[in-house]
């Protein structure tokens, strides 16, 4: 028994003596000094031994397991430290090399003008509300007075997800949901974007981005809307700015109307742009069809109220000079970085 614990000593103080691996030295240590181990089946075979020979034998048991104990110790401090300065070195960092420029981003030029339409809203006393955009059929159309089969939803095709819901087409979808849960007096603002089956060109996307506008009071007035939208395009581009409503139909309002900027490219006198006339089309509104105040709950006899719908992206190329609205989704840096 001598010679085997002998043996395990020598070999196991080799093993440790060459291992360079922290997870290999452990394997060692139980396989060695485990309670399955090498050393603890030795010592369970000292029953079978006389009385003179059993002190002797542990006592020898007892210096293998210190002597292998010590190694262990000794060889894991040294891997440690090793590997420490293996690391230092590999994380060390050369104060002489020249720092790496920081580059800071900025905002679009959409968020800059989605921004700068919310603040003016706010500060007429509008409220910023957000809606879902996938809807349903109901919110979409049919509450907007648009029942199936309708020709104007022709001009408003878009992605369906199956026969009821479907990508909204524009955020007055907000302004329904916003009427069924509230009373009014009513004036909010829905920016988001919205998505409609269109071919992509300098003026047209399948997802763009919508502000819609609702007011809803008592003795509102068409005079109330273009008021509104007045002081709007004056902030956004300048006091000289002329807007004017052109007799137009949508299936929500009566009256309606189309709101024409006067162009900012040639200053009203007609250009390419313009098309000759002077100005630029640039959003539909009216007032909210007596339709849609009851299909909601309100009493048209006792309350009025106008709603409008302005493309983000357009007057983003109005507010910028931008002549093809596909710049502004190209995410190219040279362009962005104009602004």
């Amino acid at each position: 028994m001598k010679e085997q614990l002998e043996k395990i000593r020598q070999d196991a103080l080799q093993q440790i003596e060459s291992c360079g691996d922290l997870k290999i030295l452990d394997d060692l240590r139980v396989k060695y000094l485990g309670k399955k181990g090498e050393l603890t089946a030795i010592l369970k075979q000292m029953g079978g031994l006389s009385a003179e020979e059993r002190p002797l034998v542990g006592q020898l048991a007892n210096q293998v397991r210190s002597d292998l104990e010590e190694k262990l110790t000794n060889r894991i401090s040294s891997l440690k430290a090793d590997l420490e300065e293996k690391r230092l070195k590999d994380e060390a960092l050369d104060v002489t090399l020249p720092g790496k420029k920081t580059e800071l981003g900025k905002l679009h030029p959409l968020t800059v003008v989605m921004n700068e339409v919310k603040e003016i809203f706010l500060g007429m006393g509008f409220e910023v509300v957000d809606g879902p955009e996938v809807e349903t059929d109901h919110y979409c159309f049919e509450a907007l007075n648009m029942p199936p089969h309708h020709p104007a939803r022709d001009t408003q095709d878009t992605f369906y997800i199956n026969d009821n819901v479907l990508l909204r087409t524009q955020t007055s979808s907000v302004q329904i949901r916003t009427m069924e849960n509230r009373k009014p007096p009513i004036r909010i603002i829905s920016p988001g974007r919205v998505y409609r089956s269109d071919a992509i060109d300098a003026t047209h996307s399948p997802i763009f981005h919508q502000i819609e506008g609702l007011v809803i009071d008592k003795g509102i007035t068409l005079g109330d809307l273009f008021g509104t939208l007045e002081l709007l395009m004056k902030k956004l581009y300048g006091n000289d700015t002329k807007i004017r409503l052109r007799p137009h139909h949508f299936p929500y309002t009566e009256p309606s109307a189309e709101v024409d900027l006067q162009c900012f490219n040639c200053g009203g006198k007609g250009c390419p742009m313009c098309k000759g006339e002077g100005y630029v089309e640039l959003l539909g509104s009216g007032m909210v069809h007596p339709k849609v105040l009851e299909g909601c709950g309100i009493d048209p006899e006792v309350y009025s109220g106008f709603a409008f719908g302005i493309g983000l992206e357009r007057i983003t190329m109005g507010r910028f000079n931008i002549t093809d609205m596909r710049m502004l989704y190209e995410n190219d840096e040279r362009f962005l970085n104009q602004f």
